[in-house]
């Protein structure tokens, strides 16, 4: 981030103003002000890294800075990791050569190893919301390996916001798919997760793929069931 406390703290304030910024304004940096940060650059065509320079500072207090679209209420909840997940709906990973810079970011600001969003990236996408709503809880696991969310936090029955761990191929397998807890019908959870259709989406997973449900330990469980309309939405069978 390069400023001091005080500045940064100003920096908070004013990209809070503008809605990109959530967290607790203390002058402390952290993966949320990171985030933050980035996302206004990349939104004003700036290199979107953390980096505050003199060029970032200037387009951020210019009065015609832009805000940032108010998230729906309904999905914020309460979840800050829901929250940025519905943000990144839409997020589609770049076909053939070349790779989408936001998913890219996402292994940057993890200091995770990546090569390509060739590579499937479910577990990303989960490890970056988690670091940005609960930065507490740590990753101390292959974060790409979907299977592997079954170590993160503690075990919960599926609710709104929870971490669902799919099997994929086969039970006994390695394969698996990872992503948010958004409703279920009677017959599949919909899921909203990463590199489905390689793309953040919500995709209807059945119920009998699922492996568990984990939840971070410095949050309190929501306990939200959503029952909502399969719509003819088919199931999805391979996440990869």
């Amino acid at each position: 981030m390069s400023l001091k406390d005080e500045a940064f703290e100003a920096v908070q304030t004013r990209l809070h103003e503008l809605g990109w910024y959530t967290g607790k304004i203390d002058g402390a940096p952290g993966p949320l002000s990171e985030t933050a940060v980035s996302d206004f650059k990349r939104a004003h065509g700036l290199n979107p890294r953390a980096f505050i320079g003199p060029i970032t500072l200037t387009r951020l207090f210019d009065p015609e800075a832009e805000a940032r679209p108010k998230p729906k209420p309904a999905a914020i909840g309460g979840l800050p990791w829901l929250a940025e997940a519905e943000r990144l709906k839409g997020t589609k990973e770049v076909a053939g050569k070349g790779n989408n810079p936001i998913i890219m970011d996402w292994a940057e600001n993890l200091d995770q190893g990546y090569t390509g969003d060739d590579v499937a990236w479910c577990g990303l996408f989960v490890a970056h919301c988690m670091k940005i709503g609960a930065p507490l809880d740590p990753q101390s696991f292959n974060r790409l390996g979907a299977r592997e969310w079954l170590k993160f936090g503690r075990a919960v029955d599926p609710q709104r916001g929870a971490i669902l761990v799919f099997w994929r191929g086969s039970k006994n397998g390695w394969q698996g798919h990872v992503g948010f807890y958004a409703g279920e019908d009677a017959d599949a959870y919909h899921v909203l997760g990463g590199n489905q259709s390689d793309a953040v989406t919500v995709a209807r997973i059945a119920k009998n793929r699922l492996l568990g449900a984990r939840w971070p330990k410095s949050f309190s469980a929501s306990g939200e069931r959503v029952t909502v309309n399969a719509g003819g939405k088919v199931l999805s069978t391979n996440e990869a």
